[in-house]
């Protein structure tokens, strides 16, 4: 029983790519492998190949390979370089350094050297994120005192609007006062006249009484009854202020309220990511279009437009444009499917194998069902939806506008907000108009601005990586697409050609395919690794280019 439970306190070696119970190690890449991993790590292409043993036959004092010459044995260690090296390479690079001899566990070692390298690469990492607190901190206070002033301006506006309704009210009490003035003296002259006649009557009626003459009395006694006499008069109330009850959060309700600070955890960026396609991919120096599909969408009589934007799903193509439809397409140009919304599809993305699409006439994103049922994802407020795409982990990623704001957000696959990037280092709007959005495999987020007119890409923390404006004047960069080695596809509307960028954002070439090439294109997406789709913005027509190929 005591060495069943000394067992059971035993910690089982893991997998260092799952979590599985290790079953191999791999002696050229020091890595313990799983079953179901050996596999996958074959399948990765290596330099100097692999070698899978059995963990059980590894020895802790196993061989060593050298990583520049693989089929050496790691036998020193290079002070100079801080490394672990074979005879070959003390005789060759590191001829005048500094060298120790290894003896013992010369894998241990080796793995020391590469955790200081891992060490040393994790403090690289940190770095721009340092950099970028500390930026943020220099422009903390005027990030403050803009707000600030926003409140201020906002302040204003009410103090103007307020003098207003107190001259407003002034003016209402004044033409008040007129109206009762003038009814107060019009009922002042009317009695005064009335006063007069009285007397005038009194005087007369005195006057005949001390005559004594009788018929005369008789005579004026119908005056006296004529003479009128009041029995009612109109009196006007004054004006008075109704003062409104002034409610605190009324207030704020209309005037406005200072969001809370939120705190959320973002993953740190993955290391940059090393890709070698020229070992069995090339690019063709002539693209060509292997196919041509008419969407067949109406044209926008004011802006000619027809094909709006286009997402590709395995071997089927949606595709969006000038109509309240969305349209599945094979790769043949047969339409399979057409759904019905209610709004332009100006924006497609694919999630879960469901289309998604942005509806700017009621701020929010909608999805598609298996039966054309359209259900609503998220409801944005004031916020306008424009581009959006869907990475592996399920996560959406929106561009939105609301007045001068614009932004990025991402949200999880439950609708919940995960992170916003709206600001640089110094505190200043990243976008004036966020429109087209792909995720790399690197994790950048990359944008085209539909103001700017130019590409921004940031990392998975919102930190800026670089900018894009094309090669010439004239370029106008719509949407982007993203292939499975990091480059950056974005189309240049006015250009009427394609930029490929590296994940760095360098341009490298342009695709133009031979013949009539494109035409206007607004809308591209990636078909594979060796072909994209791209949806001219007025004919309505996508164009399937092939511009790689396997390397024989």
């Amino acid at each position: 029983m005591a060495a069943k439970e000394n067992l059971d306190c035993q910690d089982i070696v893991q997998c260092d790519l799952c979590e599985t119970p290790v079953s191999f190690y791999c002696r050229r890449c020091v890595v313990n492998l799983c079953d179901p991993c050996v596999l996958v790590h074959v399948r990765v292409k290596s330099e100097f190949g692999h070698d899978i043993i059995d963990f059980s036959s590894k020895d802790e004092n196993d061989l060593c390979f050298c990583d520049a010459h693989p089929k050496h044995n790691c036998s020193a260690y290079c002070k100079t370089c801080d490394v672990v090296i074979c005879i070959l390479c003390i005789s060759l690079k590191h001829k005048s350094h500094e060298i120790t001899e290894l003896s013992g566990d010369i894998e241990l070692f080796k793995w020391y050297v590469n955790e200081k390298n891992r060490l040393r690469s994790f403090k690289l990492q940190l770095e721009p994120i340092y950099n970028h607190i500390t930026k943020r901190l220099t422009s903390l206070s005027s990030l403050y005192q803009k707000r600030k002033d926003d409140v201020t301006t906002r302040g204003v506006m009410w103090h103007t609007l307020v003098d207003k309704t107190v001259k407003k009210l002034h003016k209402e009490l004044d033409d008040m006062k007129k109206e009762n003035k003038a009814e107060l003296l019009k009922q002042k002259g009317d009695i005064e006249e009335m006063i007069g006649k009285t007397d005038e009557i009194i005087r007369k009626a005195t006057k005949l009484q001390r005559s004594n003459n009788t018929m005369e009395m008789r005579a004026f006694r119908s005056v006296i009854e004529c003479q009128e006499t009041i029995k009612e008069i109109k009196q006007c109330s004054y004006p008075s202020f109704c003062e409104c009850m002034i409610d605190e959060d009324y207030l704020l309700t209309y005037f406005g309220y200072i969001e809370k600070i939120q705190e959320r955890k973002i993953l740190l960026p993955q290391m940059k990511l090393q890709f070698d396609i020229a070992s069995h991919r090339k690019l063709l120096d002539v693209p060509v279009v292997s196919s041509t599909i008419d969407s067949s969408f109406p044209c926008d009589e004011k802006y000619k437009g027809s094909l709006y934007s286009i997402v590709v799903s395995g071997n089927k193509i949606w595709m969006a444009g000038y109509s309240n439809e969305l349209k599945l397409f094979d790769l043949y140009g047969n339409l399979l499917r057409t759904v019905n919304i209610a709004c332009h599809g100006l924006y497609i993305c694919m999630a879960n194998e469901q289309v998604m699409f942005s509806d700017i006439l009621n701020n929010a994103v909608k999805k598609v069902t298996d039966d054309d049922t359209v259900i609503t994802i998220l409801n944005l407020g004031d916020w306008l939806p424009y581009g959006i795409t869907c990475n592996v982990s399920g996560h959406l990623l929106v561009c939105l506008l609301k007045d001068d704001q614009s932004k990025d957000v991402r949200y999880s696959s439950t609708g919940t907000l995960l992170q916003e990037i709206q600001y640089d280092s110094h505190c200043q709007p990243l976008y004036q108009w966020a429109w087209y959005i792909a995720e790399n495999v690197n994790g950048d987020v990359v944008v085209s601005d539909f103001k700017k007119k130019m590409i921004i890409a940031v990392n998975s923390l919102g930190l800026n990586r670089y900018s894009y404006s094309g090669k010439k004047r004239s370029s106008d960069l719509t949407s982007i697409a993203t292939d499975s080695v990091g480059h950056v596809i974005v189309a240049d509307f006015n250009d009427n050609a394609i930029h490929m960028l590296n994940q760095d954002g360098k341009f490298l070439r342009y695709i133009v395919p031979s013949g009539k090439g494109i035409d206007k294109p607004r809308a591209v997406c990636m078909i594979g690794d060796d072909e994209l789709i791209v949806g001219e913005y007025m004919t309505g027509l996508a164009k399937i280019i092939k511009f790689m190929e396997e390397q024989t």
